[in-house]
C-alpha cells in the first residue's frame, strides 16, 4: 500500500492560481508515476497530468497544457500540480494516484493503483 494524502485545494477566483501537493507515507514517491486526475459533478474522472518514474516524463491533457506544471520533490516524498489561469471549467475534485506502470503514453486511471482521497478546487467568481 501507498497511502496518498492531497492537499492545497480551495476557492479561487478566474485567473489565478493554486498549487495542489501530493505528499507519501512510508514508501518513495519517486520509485512510482504519478498522475493527478480530477473529476466534477456527473462527470467521468479524467486525466490532467502525470509524472513517469524513469525519466521524468510528462504529459498533459489538451485542456491544461500550457497552463498546469507536475513536478517532483524527493526530498519531500512529495509531487506537485501548479495550476495557473484556472478557469471555472477547472472545478471538480483532483486526486493523486501512484502506480506501477503509469505514465508510458497518457494519463489513464486504469494504470494507476494507490489512490489519494482527493482535494476540492472550486474556480469560481
Amino acid at each position: 500500500q501507498v497511502p496518498l494524502v492531497e492537499s492545497g485545494g480551495g476557492l479561487v477566483q478566474p485567473g489565478g492560481s493554486l498549487r495542489l501537493s501530493c505528499a507519501a507515507s512510508g514508501s518513495p514517491l519517486n520509485y512510482f508515476p504519478v498522475g493527478w486526475f480530477r473529476q466534477a459533478p456527473g462527470k467521468e474522472r479524467e486525466g490532467v497530468s502525470c509524472i513517469s518514474s524513469s525519466d521524468g516524463s510528462t504529459y498533459y491533457a489538451d485542456s491544461v497544457q500550457g497552463r498546469f506544471t507536475i513536478s517532483r520533490d524527493n526530498a519531500k516524498n512529495k509531487v506537485y500540480l501548479q495550476m495557473n489561469s484556472l478557469k471555472p471549467e477547472d472545478t471538480a475534485v483532483y486526486y493523486c494516484a501512484a502506480g506501477f506502470d503509469g505514465c508510458s503514453g497518457g494519463v489513464y486511471p486504469w494504470e494507476y493503483d494507490y489512490w489519494g482521497q482527493g482535494t476540492q478546487v472550486t474556480v469560481s467568481s
